[in-house]
């Protein structure tokens, strides 16, 4: 009897430690889908309208570190997005690829051993293209020598980390990044080069998985409650 109470104490003393995540000095390293949701407007285009470009999804990679228990820093990722790019009037004409890599300061919401903790984040993202080309049907309609050129802008997110325990977190976040870009073109196989101007706020729509490094093992160990004997 002594034992069964014994190993059902030990058990309620195990099970009812708090995780303790998001501390200073850990690291974070997310991954999971990202969709990128662009929001555009550009000059009108040969009297055609303004271009338009399509969703993506890709995988989202993350490493942040925890400079304390509340602030952070956070590095984002990606496999490349691919983008079709198209006018109302004549649908799609054009592919282009882009990377975003931003960096952003974070702040934490709440305490370590909070199982909820939602954060903000703002800084500065750097979106670069390449692999643009127009498809046959816009080469033709007489376009050609595709460019677009890369952008710095300010960048902001929302999220939400959920612990699941000391070294694993789900995670979810909304990512907005100012994009303004220049697109240069040839038309109707003229020396000429046509210049479009391009804005968009990106909205990159994250669900993923975070894997926690813990460094400081032995400062956890010290700051969860002990039980007394």
């Amino acid at each position: 009897m002594k034992t069964t109470f014994l190993a059902a104490s030990v058990a309620v003393i195990l099970f009812s430690q708090p995780v303790f995540a998001h501390q200073a000095g850990d690291f974070i390293a997310r991954a999971g889908s990202v969709t990128v949701r662009p929001s555009e407007s550009s000059d009108d285009v040969l009297g055609l309208g303004e271009f338009n470009v399509s969703n993506n999804t890709q995988l989202g990679l993350t490493f942040g570190y925890m400079i304390t228990d509340n602030i952070g820093v956070e590095l984002l990722a990606a496999t490349p997005f691919s983008h079709r790019v198209g006018l109302n009037s004549t649908g799609d004409i054009a592919k282009v690829k882009q990377l975003p890599p931003s960096l952003m300061a974070q702040y934490y919401f709440g305490d370590p051993q909070d199982k909820l903790r939602p954060y903000v984040g703002i800084g500065v993202n750097y979106t670069t293209f390449y692999d643009a080309h127009f498809n046959q049907k816009g080469q033709d309609l007489g376009l050609s020598d595709l460019s677009v050129k890369h952008s710095w802008g300010l960048a902001g997110q929302a999220g939400l980390d959920y612990n699941v325990s000391e070294n694993w977190l789900l995670n979810m976040s909304v990512w907005y990044m100012d994009i303004d870009t220049t697109i240069l073109f040839k038309a109707r196989r003229r020396a000429a080069v046509h210049s479009y101007r391009y804005q968009t706020v990106g909205v990159y729509v994250w669900r993923g998985l975070s894997f926690l490094m813990v460094v400081g093992q032995q400062k956890r160990a010290q700051a969860r409650p002990r039980c007394k004997t």
